[in-house]
């Protein structure tokens, strides 16, 4: 009994002496401490000095425009009344069917102006001491006036050097600029990665130089805002007024031009990339436009459906749903059905890099084309032309349309452009525009309409429409008869002098 008690003495010496102890207790994972990890990036303290680096060179931009009124028009007042003849009939007019508003209207607001100033505010930003200022299209875009505001508040008159609505940029310069402009360099967009901080400044609903900070939050964005989109998204505030401002990287160097917004969404704003801007910018500057490449051929996306249909592993490079006779993807041998998997020796990894890749080729360059046919990989060689005006080379491409003092252009009825227009008719010419404020606008006639009679004389081609208006008489009425969406009706349209 002694022993035992001599031994329970010991191990109890033991466990207050610490010898002996048992190794640390096990725990459960989510106890467990984390192992050491990198430190976060996180944004700086503050994007003061940032801020202060950039403003001088970001500027307002004011455009005014002289804009017809067209209210005044649709109540009647200063319509032309022709010689030995009644007033034009208006809706509200002297004769009109609701002339006792048009009455009302006079007594109480009097005679409108012909027209009033419309005026837009933007943004923009210097890039070179010599007063050049890049900005968005859409801001000054049919502008009589542009006026840019400093930091200060100092005012200067400027001119639009150059414009592209496929990008929505524009370029213009100040007027007799100070000396020692501050400006911007522009970055490369390309090196910027999603989760980069940005700092967008502009001058949201007039209030100047607003400074926002986001993220990139993806790049190669489509949109449907023109046909080389390619935007870069962030959730920096963008509101109305931040067109054409600068968005920079924390280098201070400009990788996106500010562009557009998602009206459904809060913190999605778009920017062009700076470097679709660097190759832009210097065409506005030497020719006022851009000059693109065109091989002549509609490409459309390959769904995951359509790679398999077509023995694809999986969807990739452009497929070609049409190609336009006389050019170069003709002459080249492409055919419907032939998927484009690349450009050049760059591989198209979805459609939309086919167009802004063959844009940005030089006119009478040589282009190397890689396409899938059948299954079978084939290697096609084209010569790149100018790209024009879309209308103008459709109609080169598919017959010259035929414009009449009417206001309205005709074609015949080609495969393309009964596709186009949802037409199964072969026969008669179809209306492809129609002049605004024109005869054929008055009576109705649409862009899409198929005219099949003029005055009862059938018309199955441009040739047959042109020797049928010929018959009509000046200063008379022709009666058209014209199928619109599966549906016929008869038109008259004025014959003027």
């Amino acid at each position: 009994m002694q022993k035992n008690r001599l031994i329970i003495s010991l191990i109890l010496v033991v466990a207050l002496l610490g010898l002996g102890s048992p190794g640390p207790a096990l725990q459960p994972s989510w106890a467990q401490e984390a192992p050491p990890q990198a430190p976060a990036v996180l944004a700086p303290d503050t994007f003061a000095n940032l801020a202060k680096q950039v403003s001088g060179a970001v500027v307002n931009i004011s455009a005014e425009k002289i804009v017809k009124n067209q209210m005044r028009e649709m109540l009647g007042q200063g319509a032309k009344r022709p010689k030995g003849g009644p007033a034009p009939e208006m809706p509200f007019g002297p004769e009109g069917p609701f002339r006792d508003f048009r009455d009302f209207f006079d007594k109480f607001f009097g005679e409108m102006p012909k027209s009033y100033k419309a005026r837009s505010l933007g943004s923009g930003f210097i890039i070179d001491p010599k007063g050049y200022v890049v900005t968005n299209n859409h801001v000054v875009e049919g502008a009589d006036k542009i006026k840019i505001i400093l930091v200060g508040g100092k005012a200067y008159q400027a001119t639009v050097k150059g414009r592209d609505p496929k990008t929505d940029l524009a370029l213009i310069q100040i007027v007799k600029p100070p000396a020692e402009l501050p400006f911007l360099k522009m970055g490369d967009s390309d090196a910027i990665q999603v989760g980069d901080w940005v700092l967008a400044v502009g001058n949201p609903f007039g209030l100047a130089h607003t400074v926002t900070q986001g993220i990139i939050s993806a790049k190669g964005r489509v949109i449907g805002a023109g046909p080389y989109d390619n935007f870069l998204q962030t959730d920096a505030s963008i509101n109305p007024g931040n067109s054409g401002g600068p968005l920079l990287n924390l280098k201070g160097e400009v990788i996106g031009i500010n562009t557009a917004i998602l009206a459904s969404g809060q913190g999605i704003g778009f920017a062009t990339p700076s470097n679709i801007a660097k190759s832009v910018i210097p065409q506005l500057e030497s020719k006022g436009k851009v000059v693109r490449g065109m091989i002549g051929v509609q490409v459309q996306n390959v769904t995951l459906e359509l790679a398999k249909s077509f023995g694809l592993s999986e969807p990739k490079g452009a497929l070609v749903a049409q190609v336009n006779p006389g050019t170069p993807g003709e002459k080249a041998g492409i055919h419907q059905g032939d998927i484009i998997i690349e450009f050049n020796g760059h591989p198209i990894r979805e459609m939309n890099e086919l167009p802004r890749m063959v844009a940005d080729t030089a006119p009478g360059s040589k282009a190397t084309l890689k396409i899938l046919r059948q299954g079978k990989e084939k290697t096609l060689n084209l010569t790149v032309v100018e790209l024009t005006d879309e209308r103008q080379a459709q109609a080169k491409e598919e017959g010259a349309a035929e414009k009449t003092p009417l206001g309205l252009e005709v074609q015949n009825l080609t495969p393309a452009l009964a596709q186009q227009f949802r037409l199964r008719d072969n026969q008669g010419v179809v209306v492809v525009q129609v002049e605004p404020g024109s005869p054929a606008a008055d009576a109705g006639i649409r862009p899409g309409d198929l005219i099949l009679e003029v005055n009862g004389v059938v018309v199955g081609a441009v040739k047959e429409y042109r020797e049928a208006l010929a018959k009509v008489k000046k200063d008379s009425v022709a009666r058209f008869l014209v199928k619109r969406l599966g549906h016929t009706l008869y038109l008259t349209v004025e014959n003027p002098k």
